[in-house]
């Protein structure tokens, strides 16, 4: 089966969250299993750096009109060698900031041209104009950064289309322009209207995406409940529940080439499954004296590595840091997002240096050595898709503390009776968004670390928790195979 994979970001060429996780392991694992994967992504300046073996092999033109030609490199995945598309067009993708936003945070003005380019490549290179050989028998594209791609497709009413795939990682992200872009995107006029990309006097990058494919996915069978009605749906769920027979949820999978502590580069001390018990003691005394904590084996280290953002339920955790901090707890935390929520963690950090410690930013190397240092994940999310951080922290031997949503509702089995007595409770989880469940929930989990016996009983549950790519790969080439056979 032929698939092109088109992506706003791919992991290890340009990462801010788990789509890039997914867009670089989920092509590898496809390729493992005899597809034939092509990966498309915006040429930006670190990915062209970082891209193995480029080479321009056409040229896409200038078809939105913005004074540049868009010229089409091949090159290959890091690792995995993965046949890699870039579209390298400086004028929109040579930025000093992120993949979305400007140095100084705010978005780019012309991301409705940067991502349309992404959209219209993606489209183009699936039809016979197309200036390579090669084409997709499946298009299969991810969030609202590519949801243009089969409205593109659907306007040009060609007699040869690929099949085509949308993915939705996160529905509170639409990807949402002013009207006039439709022209300036060069799309009919006739498909801005409820039953088309308008969205409440908006063109909705992301609707285009959902109401035009052949098939929607989303990335768990619990999300894929969810987003059918409100608030999860944001907007949307009168949409999906019209398309609930085309929605699949499919769990995400991790990357154990990448998050596996016997084979993790970023750790001074690596281990494996037999031997977590001490390879997460050895990490955690040496990250508690990097981040000045102090250096108590015996004090329960929470983590957090994420946006902190209230949909992250970040607003709970300094809800409840009294609470955590009278347990004689410790919480590392890294991320970065609202400013203040930022600015309350560093606050509760500079009154408890010897408790808390907090890194703003996102560095792949502490998140690694986090991950393996420490005793719970806090994961308060108010809502979570899928997550693909309780995935690392099974294997790397740290519990997770998490709500009762999305993926996490699917992935993680509470320490109830019968699961401790089973022998399947993998971490700790609370059924309401609020501050009083979520400080009973880590009372409970703080209460077990101390019950050497009952928490070895959990970590070693999770420990060998296999959420490979392998079967998630498995579920998607089922769905191309029906797309295609029909």
């Amino acid at each position: 089966m032929r698939v092109l994979f088109a992506s706003s970001e791919v992991y290890p060429l340009v990462k801010t969250g788990g789509l890039a996780d997914v867009s670089g392991a989920l092509p590898a694992a496809l390729a493992q299993a005899g597809q034939d994967v092509r990966v498309l992504l915006p040429g930006y300046s670190e990915a062209l750096t970082k891209a193995e073996g480029k080479r321009q092999i056409a040229s896409l033109g200038d078809p939105l009109g913005v004074g540049a030609e868009a010229k089409l490199i091949s090159a290959k995945l890091p690792g995995s060698g993965v046949p890699l598309w870039l579209i390298d067009c400086p004028a929109l993708y040579d930025r000093k900031g992120g993949p979305y936003q400007d140095e100084d945070g705010s978005e780019y003005t012309d991301n409705h041209l940067r991502f349309g380019l992404l959209s219209w490549a993606a489209a183009h290179l699936s039809t016979a104009g197309s200036p390579i050989k090669w084409r997709p028998e499946v298009l299969h594209c991810h969030d609202w950064q590519t949801g243009l791609a089969p409205a593109y497709l659907q306007a040009w009413d060609l007699a040869e289309r690929p099949k085509t795939v949308f993915t939705i990682h996160n529905i509170a992200y639409q990807g949402l322009f002013p009207a006039e872009t439709v022209s300036r995107l060069g799309l009919p006029w006739d498909m801005y209207q409820m039953a088309g990309f308008e969205y409440y006097d908006s063109l909705s990058f992301l609707k285009a995406g959902l109401v035009y494919s052949d098939r929607v996915t989303t990335v768990s069978p619990r999300y894929a409940k969810e987003i059918q009605a409100a608030p999860h749906g944001c907007g949307l769920e009168g949409l999906l529940a019209e398309r609930a027979a085309d929605l699949t949820g499919i769990i995400n999978g991790a990357d154990y080439a990448v998050w596996d502590p016997s084979v993790d580069t970023n750790l001074t001390h690596r281990y494996k499954p037999a031997d977590f018990i001490t390879g997460k003691a050895a990490n955690k005394a040496e990250l508690q004296a990097e981040l000045g904590l102090a250096q108590d084996p015996d004090a329960p280290l929470l983590i957090i590595v994420s946006r902190l953002n209230d949909l992250k339920g970040m607003d709970l955790v300094l809800a409840v840091m009294p609470a955590i901090l009278r347990q004689g707890a410790q919480l590392a935390v890294l991320g970065t997002g609202d400013k203040a929520l930022e600015d309350g963690f560093k606050a509760v950090a500079d009154a408890n240096p010897t408790q808390v410690a907090v890194k703003i930013g996102y560095s792949e190397t502490l998140a690694h050595r986090l991950m393996a240092a420490g005793d719970m994940l806090v994961m308060p999310s108010r809502f979570e898709p899928c997550g693909l951080t309780q995935f690392y922290a099974f294997r790397y031997g740290t519990v997770p503390v998490v709500h009762v949503t999305g993926g996490l509702a699917d992935t993680v089995v509470d320490t109830t009776y019968d699961g401790l007595m089973t022998g399947t409770a993998t971490g700790f989880a609370f059924e309401h968004a609020n501050a009083g469940a979520f400080q009973w929930t880590v009372e409970r989990a703080v209460a077990m670390f101390r019950q050497k016996d009952q928490w070895r009983k959990v970590q070693t549950a999770g420990v060998y928790q296999d959420f490979g790519w392998d079967r998630s790969a498995n579920r998607y080439v089922q769905l191309y195979n029906g797309l295609t056979a029909s």
